[in-house]
């Protein structure tokens, strides 16, 4: 039987990677102390593995295809097929960023400040190319966790990853500079997308996660609306395509449907009411596929 060996993402991105793959129709099992995740695929075989590592392993074919950050692939400068863009975190639908800070009361205001410091980071190799790109000369060490806490006392600046920037204002920290935004990537080796069997499948895992990133922001809604109040209700629809109009079978009116964005629908919907529309039915969706 064919098998594609899939890698799951360990820490920060497992809950969301794992849901993510949930609403692309796929059911995740992680048992507690285990690093071989039930997949509810036979074609499939599971990993769990940190993102830190994840862009080595499909580099060399360890694992056919995985999904990581776009700052890790950076770091260890993996050769692989990037697959699918999903811009989703741990938190939010959102992009993350790596940051260079300092604590508040600190006089270092640019990058060019920190000529001859020492900057303490888990993104060693990205951050010195990013300083030597401007020209700044600094000593970047790793950091192993609690990167902020080392800042004034141990180092001089820090490069951390941040989503809200909650954490860093939390510990009195100030961003002098953004040294690079991630997503996370569904990523595939060369040697797994030159088989036609293995890149088929692949592909469709990155539709699927594609559509269901992207459902995460929709919802669907369905209506019932009287034919002298039709035209009124749909100047008001916004939709990834024109709204689906059918009759009702009593020949009363018409069944609308369509999709939007979420934080579109909660103001939206009392208009629609005003407007004639009745049964209005909000539903959420796993994927939307384009």
């Amino acid at each position: 039987m064919n098998e594609l060996v899939l890698g799951i993402p360990k820490g920060s991105l497992q809950e969301t990677s794992v849901r993510m793959l949930f609403c692309a129709g796929f059911r995740v099992e992680i048992g507690p102390r285990s690093y071989y995740p039930a997949i509810d695929d036979e074609e499939l075989k599971a990993r769990l593995i940190r993102p830190q590592d994840m862009s080595r392993f499909v580099e060399r074919g360890a694992v056919d295809a995985g999904l990581t950050g776009a700052d890790w692939i950076a770091e260890n400068e993996s050769d692989v097929v990037v697959v699918a863009d999903l811009v989703y975190a741990k938190a939010q639908l959102v992009p993350v960023r790596w940051v260079l800070a300092v604590p508040q009361d600190c006089p270092i205001r640019t990058v060019q400040d920190l000529q001859g410091k020492s900057i303490s980071t888990e993104l060693v190799n990205v951050t010195r190319k990013f300083l030597a790109e401007r020209g700044v000369e600094a000593n970047v060490e790793f950091s192993h966790g609690a990167t902020e806490t080392k800042v004034p006392d141990l180092v001089d600046a820090i490069v951390d990853l941040t989503e809200t920037g909650a954490s860093l204002a939390a510990n009195r920290l100030r961003i002098v500079e953004t040294v690079m935004e991630s997503t996370t990537q569904f990523i595939a080796s060369h040697e797994a997308w030159a088989d036609s069997w293995k890149r088929t499948k692949i592909e469709n895992l990155g539709m699927l996660l594609k559509g269901a990133v992207l459902a995460q922001s929709k919802v669907g809604l369905k209506m019932n609306v009287p034919k002298g109040a039709l035209q009124k209700v749909l100047s008001l629809l916004p939709a990834l395509r024109n709204p689906t109009v059918n009759d009702l079978a009593d020949d009363s009116g018409y069944a609308v449907e369509t999709v939007l964005d979420e934080t579109v629908a909660r103001g939206l919907i009392p208009r629609l009411k005003r407007a004639g529309a009745e049964g209005i039915i909000e539903y959420p969706l796993n994927k939307v596929v384009l």
